[in-house]
């Protein structure tokens, strides 16, 4: 089971156009794309009497001839693809020496560090009457730049260790030039796989909660398990340490998943602080994407906090949008087009979100109840060159004075 899948993962978000090479493959078959394509890169062949033979088991060395081809496309693969193509290699090792292939540098290649990254130059414009007020000093607009370096050493077959090193400067200004926080570790956590359904992190690693991370996109200071019950439902626990709004410990709960097609997702959250004497939040929310074509999709979060507050009692918040295309990093000329309604309330946010811009912020500085829309844009310039534009506008709020009225932002990113 886990060699199919395997090459299917590998073999995903390759987009090819050519002939059908085998006779008994019809395009009406639900594996005529895949197949396809493994023909085209030379991965899979026909029989001498052109046929594909689907029914029919595969042998050991059909199975290391197929990762032969798989090994000569390998810089075309990310960190992950190549992590499992390496495990497939060691696994049938001795099928692939016997065809020829030379395997000699696999054992080095286990465990070994791949590198990848991403660089980011981001600018960022304030209109409207009230701007904010920074250190002192009025700022209608920032120039940025982040990079980062991301380190994924694999020990074995079950295990690795993965870092990510990041470095942020401001163009336009520095709050104090001998900070050295603008360098640092993002993540530095350790994976390790029980089995094929049960897997932990335990470290420093990525979260991001609902469909579009209005919620929190950012790092856990802790230890989560994950069950993989399979794509329809998969199930996260977590404890630990998360800068939600105070650095504060938290538990969370996560249930997600898809149906067959990528179509439909979900999920089911709950995250509170901890322990319970200094709780002041305490969330369930939703989340769903729906994907009314291959092209055309709805998504929306909601979140509720059970916990009152002085201004509200049980805050929500909720982002619903629709959304146009595909952007791929690989695809040039590929692109995705959304937008989406906003309205939060004060103790219904981490103030860590997703987006480069968000009136949200706003709610820091005084307000208690945000609404805007905002407009979501990405498109690939040139392989692994993406532009990404953001535009909230509409703002409203029952203190307009802390808050911009509208925010944008552009930027460039490119992915190495």
């Amino acid at each position: 089971m886990f060699t199919i899948t395997a090459v299917t993962a590998l073999t995903v978000g390759i987009s090819v156009y050519a002939a059908n090479p085998f006779s008994d493959v019809s395009p009406d078959d639900w594996a005529y794309k895949a197949v396809s394509e493994l023909s085209v890169q030379n991965i899979v062949k026909e029989y001498p009497d052109g046929t594909f033979k689907g029914e029919k088991n595969i042998t050991r060395y059909e199975m290391a001839q197929i990762i032969a081809g798989m090994l000569a496309h390998e810089d075309q693969y990310n960190t992950e693809q190549k992590a499992v193509l390496d495990k497939l290699a060691n696994e049938y090792a001795d099928e692939l020496g016997t065809l020829g292939v030379r395997v000699a540098n696999l054992e080095s290649k286990v465990g070994n560090i791949y590198w990848s990254g991403d660089a980011q130059f981001k600018w960022v414009q304030r209109y409207g009457e009230t701007i904010a007020i920074v250190e002192g000093s009025i700022v209608e607009n920032d120039y940025l730049g982040c990079m980062r370096i991301n380190a994924h050493a694999q020990v074995n077959d079950r295990t690795y260790v993965e870092g990510l090193l990041r470095s942020n400067i401001n163009f336009t200004y520095d709050f104090n030039p001998d900070d050295k926080s603008r360098v640092y570790m993002q993540k530095l956590y350790v994976h390790h796989d029980f089995n094929d359904k049960l897997s932990v992190n335990i470290g420093k690693y990525g979260q991001t909660f609902g469909q579009t991370g209005l919620l929190f996109d950012g790092e856990v200071k802790g230890i989560e398990a994950i069950a993989h019950f399979n794509d329809a439902a998969n199930l996260t626990v977590g404890f630990g340490r998360a800068d939600f709004r105070t650095n504060d410990d938290v538990v969370y709960a996560r249930l997600d998943g898809q149906n067959s097609n990528g179509r439909f997702k979900y999920d089911l959250e709950y995250i509170n602080n901890y322990p319970e004497s200094y709780r002041e939040f305490q969330v369930w929310g939703i989340g769903l994407t729906i994907g009314l074509t291959d092209k055309i999709d709805l998504f929306g979060d909601y979140y509720k906090n059970v916990e009152s507050n002085a201004f509200y009692k049980r805050p929500d918040s909720f982002i619903a949008g629709i959304g146009f295309g595909h952007q791929n990093d690989e695809q040039v000329g590929s692109y995705r087009i959304a937008v989406s309604y906003v309205n939060v309330r004060l103790g219904a946010t981490t103030y860590h979100y997703k987006h480069d811009v968000s009136p949200i912020e706003g709610l820091s500085s005084g307000g208690r109840h945000i609404k805007y829309w905002l407009l979501e844009t990405d498109v690939t310039l040139d392989k692994n060159v993406r532009l990404h534009g953001e535009y909230a506008f509409d703002v409203k709020s029952n203190q307009p004075r802390f808050i911009f009225r509208n925010l944008a932002s552009l930027s460039l990113n490119y992915v190495f």
